[in-house]
């Protein structure tokens, strides 16, 4: 039996050493997927949706399709995040009741006429 190491040796143990770098950083990409959805949705419980995703890869991909589908969710009981085109000047945020009726009433004539 031959013990020497040649060049087909060598390009053998390239290729696993890419092919495992290329496996760690898909494994990386996907733990951090859900987590860095929910920020930047600005979902109201981020931290436990990245908490559980990481938990998930660790378990073998248990629970990371959880975690991804909960990035998509949003609780019951909470408002979307407002943004900067929400806000009316002065800092003052808009009232619920006005913002509904608002948004449901119906265009005058001459508003849709200019």
């Amino acid at each position: 039996m031959d013990s020497s190491f040649g060049a087909l040796d060598a390009f053998a143990f390239f290729v696993f050493a890419v092919l495992i770098l290329v496996g760690v950083i898909i494994v990386v990409s996907l733990g951090k997927l859900p987590g860095q959805l929910a920020q930047k949705w600005q979902h109201p419980q981020a931290g436990a949706i990245n908490a559980m995703s990481w938990v998930g890869i660790a378990t073998g991909g248990l629970l990371w399709p959880i975690a991804f589908i909960w990035a998509f969710t949003t609780p019951f009981g909470s408002k979307p995040a407002a943004t900067r085109d929400d806000r009316q000047p002065g800092g003052a945020e808009p009232d619920a009741a006005s913002t509904s009726v608002t948004a449901l009433r119906k265009p005058s004539d001459k508003e849709t006429r200019t």
